[in-house]
């Protein structure tokens, strides 16, 4: 997959450019590329921003710029196999279904918004789906960007190293993640449930599945009421521990 970030600061991308994304990108399996908007600004400055038309509080940031920099990888409009995406808090809010979507695209292009806004007239020549990350307002598009990039980059095969899987994980199985332990087996008079060393492992499968009900139904009750509705075919030994829950 190729992801374009067009952003007024691609320097705050490098911290998360290591680790997972990075051997990503090492092993030919995602392509991250940044592109600095100022640098397609005509201004000496590099002015990207400018008052909006009709007055109000804030900058915009100008069409000039953006469309430069959409330009500069090669795309004029909407194209078929590019997804474009618009950080904004006014956007559809991410969520499962999405990301898993977002992870079989053959490309993707991000905006990262900042200031007030941008200008209308980017948003409607590319097509830009507007996107956010939940109902609350931060600085600019790029923090959004990466938790975007980050999220969709795991549901990639490939990506995650070694038997790790990504649909297996808190959320994507349905429930939250059950708790974990490593050593010392006691701390601070805090010892490790016995379960979990007892070398039965189909008793650690259970234990682990029943943590993740009871934590799903306490803290997320919303997720657990769906599972009880959808959640497939369990083994007799689970249905059990379900049914355990739901008295």
């Amino acid at each position: 997959m190729k992801i374009d970030v067009l952003t007024l600061f691609p320097e705050m991308f490098a911290p998360v450019m290591g680790s997972m994304l990075g051997k990503a990108q090492d092993n030919g399996i995602i392509d991250i590329n940044l592109i600095n908007i100022r640098d397609f600004s005509n201004d000496k400055h590099n002015k990207a921003d400018d008052y909006s038309f009709g007055g109000g509080p804030g900058m915009v940031m100008m069409a000039d710029p953006i469309f430069g920099a959409m330009r500069s990888i090669g795309i004029e409009g909407p194209e078929e196999g590019t997804r474009v995406l618009y950080m904004s808090p006014r956007g559809h809010i991410i969520d499962r279904a999405r990301i898993e979507t977002l992870s079989k695209e053959q490309r993707i292009v991000i905006l990262c918004g900042h200031y007030e806004g941008v200008d209308q007239r980017a948003l409607d020549r590319f097509e830009m789906e507007e996107v956010s990350i939940g109902d609350y307002i931060l600085t600019g598009g790029e923090l959004p960007a990466m938790v975007l990039i980050d999220s969709v980059a795991r549901l990639i095969p490939g990506v995650l190293a070694g038997e790790e899987s990504a649909m297996e994980e808190s959320i994507y199985s349905g429930l939250l993640e059950y708790p974990q332990y490593t050593k010392p087996r006691s701390y601070e008079g805090m010892d490790v449930p016995e379960v979990l060393v007892s070398g039965n492992h189909k008793l650690v499968d259970l234990w682990r599945f029943e943590q993740s009900l009871m934590l799903t139904k306490r803290v997320r009750p919303d997720l657990f009421d769906d599972f009880v509705n959808n959640h497939g075919e369990l083994s007799k030994d689970e249905r059990k521990v379900l049914e355990k829950i739901l008295k």
